[in-house]
């Protein structure tokens, strides 16, 4: 099993864990505690991250801003992929396409849901959703991941 899984499951069954592991993943990838994730699902082929609204990610016109929601995209896929990846193999984002449906407003809700099976050397697209507290989608994602192997 992947470390990072390993990790999550450990500190998701204490109490406040699923706060403690986001918290270190914005220790380990700085800018990601930008947005304030919080990941409330992680399995193999599965990421569901939470983000609040708060003014410090909001625009000029009061909603999230889109570097928060590509932040949000970026962290989501890419955990996926890192829960999902086999040790013999490692991955990074090569390109993000995004096509905003709805000013984003409120919490909102990343989750990433693929069959681990696609997860082989080459490009990899992996196409997502972020959605507002309403159900309603905000976001269109879809991100290509190099994947290659482990040196």
């Amino acid at each position: 099993m992947n470390k990072t899984l390993v990790i999550y499951n450990r500190l998701s069954k204490l109490p406040m864990g699923k706060a403690l592991f986001s918290r270190v993943l914005g220790f380990r990838a700085p800018y990601f505690s930008t947005i304030r994730p919080l990941v409330v699902e992680l399995r193999v082929g599965y990421c569901r991250v939470v983000i609040k609204d708060r003014r410090s990610i909001r625009n000029h016109i009061g909603s999230i801003n889109a570097g928060a929601l590509c932040t949000l995209s970026e962290l989501v896929g890419g955990l996926a992929v890192e829960a999902s990846v086999p040790s013999t193999l490692r991955w990074i984002p090569k390109e993000m396409t995004v096509r905003y449906s709805k000013m984003a407003k409120g919490s909102l809700i990343g989750s990433c849901l693929f069959d681990p099976k696609i997860l082989e050397p080459g490009d990899v697209e992996i196409p997502f959703e972020i959605k507002d507290s309403a159900g309603d989608v905000v976001l269109k994602v879809s991100v290509s991941f190099y994947i290659s192997q482990r040196k």
